[in-house]
């Protein structure tokens, strides 16, 4: 299950291996909203950028993951990233994770294409037999939307994390299986010919 440098390219968005030139750009997308503000989610603060590129950078190396940045192709801007992580070879399983997008691009077309390219990288040429995504309890919007992707719930890991503040998260636990990848592709397809292509700007 190698990744190397991937690059992934749709009608909307482009998404490319995450790169310290980008951290100025993911910066400012996450001013968009300041999304670091919402305490259930993993979008770095300004002044946590610097760690959380090195940890992505770490988990890379180390084989575990592969980060990437997020482009609005159209504009060429960079608005958000995401991640494979807790890559399992030997198992083939993989997480989608570490997901997030400027406050204006959320409930776009970018999203559902990112999931898309994503998904069907991981389950077309890498072959996973399964694919996870996790997320806190208390990121209610972000439960619905994995739920939106055709991911089934598979449970709750109670005290799972303690987080930088402390806090003692539950992780809620979807995934999507190799046998049910044709349906949930057909419905990210069906949705993606529905829905805004992005900001107008």
């Amino acid at each position: 299950m190698s990744q190397g440098n991937i690059t992934l390219t749709g009608q909307h968005a482009r998404l490319t291996p995450l790169l310290q030139d980008h951290l100025s750009d993911l910066q400012a997308a996450a001013n968009d909203g300041r999304l670091w503000e919402l305490f259930f989610t993993s979008v770095p603060s300004p002044e946590n950028l610097a760690t959380w590129f090195k940890t992505a950078n770490e988990q890379r190396d180390k084989g575990l993951a592969q980060p990437f940045t997020v482009f609005d192709r159209i504009q060429n801007k960079v608005i958000g990233a995401t991640r494979y992580c807790n890559i399992d070879s030997t198992n083939k399983r993989l997480e989608i994770g570490y997901t997030w997008y400027a406050q204006s691009y959320q409930r776009s077309a970018i999203n559902t294409e990112c999931k898309l390219l994503l998904l069907t990288h991981a389950f077309e040429t890498l072959d996973c037999n399964a694919v996870e995504f996790r997320t806190d309890w208390f990121n209610q919007r972000s439960q619905k939307a994995i739920e939106r992707l055709g991911a089934k719930r598979d449970g709750v890991l109670r005290s799972h994390m303690i987080l930088p503040d402390g806090r003692v998260r539950d992780t809620v636990v979807y995934s999507i299986l190799k046998h049910e990848w044709a349906g949930v592709k057909a419905n990210l397809e069906f949705k993606l010919k529905r829905t805004p292509s992005a900001v107008s700007s």
